[in-house]
């Protein structure tokens, strides 16, 4: 039995970017890779500039919202695995934005 191995190249990022509807990651071993905005809710909320305020953490296998408070990895993203932030979580942050920018 033939047992399949991903390189570790495969889970790295080296650029990433967001357009309208797309976390967009360009990976190490030269493909680029999506997942639909809509995954990410505190990406979806964030401001352009929020969202342009990110630094690649892990080596590359993961990406850092400061702004935001969000972390992703490149692993989910490959995974197929959307935001795992409850409903009532993602809720406070968004009442907390509201407060801090009144």
């Amino acid at each position: 039995m033939t047992t399949l191995t991903i390189d570790s190249s495969a889970r790295k990022a080296v650029a990433v970017r967001i357009t309208d509807d797309a976390l967009v990651a360009d990976l190490a071993d030269g493909r680029s890779v999506s997942a639909p905005l809509d995954w990410y809710p505190r990406l979806l909320q964030g401001l352009i500039a929020e969202r342009n305020n990110f630094r690649l953490i892990g080596d590359g296998g993961g990406v850092h919202w400061p702004d935001l408070d969000e972390d992703i990895s490149v692993e989910g993203i490959l995974a197929g695995r959307s935001s795992g932030e409850s409903q009532k979580s993602f809720q406070r942050w968004l009442e907390s934005r509201t407060v801090s920018k009144s």
